[in-house]
């Protein structure tokens, strides 16, 4: 058993989070950091999140968009989707990122010791780290739990008799499949679905709750879906999957669900039903820190209930679970431990659902403005991307831009559009600086973009307060 020279900090996990901490500790700060992870470096939004999901739905966009060119007056010649390209492209878009930035060279250059092997947390500044050559003690002032999570898989009758694919497999295939059943209807579910039916797949979408995306507004939640209907989705909402059957002698599909008197197959069979928080074989029960699938349980500062040891990003329990907070949480969590002043964990960030339109969003619901403010003061204020101007030039008129107010002030935003996780980072300013329409309006937006829209909602705010002020303006005839 080797005994390290004692560390100022010890990161496990490096995903988007470890990374982060990693380099602010150790390349910023000039810490000596030990960075531990028993997988490939990158995690979960490298290699089978973000990075992956997105690549095939750039993929599924363009084939998307070539199919409908004579809009545009552009009459190409057929084209074919070939899926086993679109999977090599999704593995070397993968491959490039980790050779480039995500590798155990980058982690060294900062100037941290790289180790691999599985950690447990043998002590309140302690980790062992276990690996094929051996075990490595290593002491530390500050431990930072950073180990993310993994997909979770429905308890349905039959389902463990099936290959179920999740995130985690999914883009480990060689190509699509024929045909896909997915279970879930949240973020990951309904952009996979577009992107697969895009691509020629036939997917029937599954949710067990009465809309599809349920965190969302209900309104745009619904537009997602009559999109997807629209390009041949099968939307099925509100069912409960009975049963998960194998390959029958009487069927040409690999699985099939029962959904009461109806059975649905097709070739494959994806979870996208959530979560679960790798937390479990870290060994914190022995220091009395509660870890479950839900989490580690973390106070505003990302302290456990031992104050050496720390947890940020998808590790966590009751906090978003997206790349974003997971990266400034991290940042966070370092200035908290070795820096003057207190770190806070992010408590505002915006979201986006990377369907086409995607749905993005910041801060309150209409509903949870309601709930807190009160409906007298709380003010709905909504652009159709019908009468924007860029919207018709793209022909990508189905959307809507929507800004809640409360006594004035914006608590909230929501976009559906082309590009709406961009247009979003305004209103993320807006709401974080309780930032009024006047306010938000005093800087015009570029034209023609979407975010005219923005600069419309504020203009057609101010066209109010001046019907309001109408009688006054015509006495100043008299006055001078």
């Amino acid at each position: 058993m080797a005994v390290a020279r004692p560390f100022d900090l010890v990161v496990i996990g490096l995903g988007t989070a470890g990374l982060t901490a990693t380099r602010v500790a150790a390349a910023e700060l000039g810490l000596r950091v030990a960075a531990v992870e028993r997988a490939r470096i990158g995690g979960d939004c490298l290699w089978t999140g973000c990075v992956p999901s997105k690549t095939l739905t750039a993929s599924a966009r363009a084939a998307h968009l070539v199919g409908r060119a004579h809009q545009f007056g552009v009459f190409p010649a057929q084209v074919t989707v070939d899926n086993a390209a679109v999977w090599s492209r999704l593995r070397d878009v993968r491959n490039d990122i980790a050779a480039a930035d995500d590798n155990a060279d980058t982690v060294t250059g900062w100037g941290a010791e790289h180790l691999v092997g599985q950690a447990t947390i043998t002590g309140p500044r302690e980790v062992t780290v276990s690996a094929d050559d051996g075990t490595t003690v290593l002491t530390t002032r500050f431990i930072l739990v950073c180990t993310g999570s993994r997909p979770s898989v429905p308890n349905i009758s039959g389902i463990s008799d099936v290959t179920t694919l999740t995130n985690d497999t999914l883009f480990d295939l060689d190509r699509a499949p024929q045909s896909a059943i997915i279970i879930g209807a949240g973020p990951m579910g309904v952009e996979t679905a577009q992107a697969l039916r895009r691509l020629g797949v036939a997917v029937t979408l599954a949710e067990s709750a009465d809309r599809i995306l349920r965190r969302e507004e209900p309104d745009l939640a619904e537009r997602v879906a009559q999109t997807l209907r629209a390009e041949g989705v099968d939307v099925i909402t509100g069912v409960t999957i009975d049963a998960v059957n194998g390959r029958s002698a009487d069927s040409d599909h690999a699985v099939s669900i029962d959904i009461g008197e109806r059975t649905i197959g097709a070739d494959a069979l994806i979870s996208a039903t959530g979560r679960t928080a790798d937390v479990t074989s870290l060994g914190l029960d022995r220091l009395g820190v509660i870890a479950t699938a839900s989490g580690i349980n973390v106070d505003a500062r990302s302290r456990t209930t031992v104050p050496t040891i720390y947890a940020v990003g998808d590790a966590v329990a009751g906090r978003p679970r997206h790349t974003n907070v997971a990266a400034h949480d991290a940042a966070t969590a370092v200035r908290d431990m070795f820096l003057p002043g207190r770190g806070h964990a992010v408590t505002l960030a915006p979201v986006t659902v990377f369907t086409d339109p995607e749905l993005a969003r910041v801060g309150l619901t209409t509903a949870e403005a309601v709930d807190r403010h009160g409906e007298r003061v709380v003010k709905v204020h909504d652009h159709e991307l019908a009468h924007e101007d860029r919207a018709r030039i793209d022909r990508s008129t189905s959307g809507v831009v929507r800004i809640i107010t409360a006594r004035s002030k914006i608590v909230g935003a929501h976009v559906l559009a082309p590009d709406a996780g961009d247009i979003i980072s305004a209103l993320a300013i807006a709401v974080r600086f309780s930032m009024s329409l006047r306010e938000l309006g005093s800087v015009p937006m570029v034209y023609p973009t979407l975010s005219t829209a923005i600069s419309r909602i504020a203009a057609e705010n101010e066209f109010a307060r001046a019907r309001r002020l109408r009688q006054l303006a015509r006495l100043s005839r008299w006055s001078g």
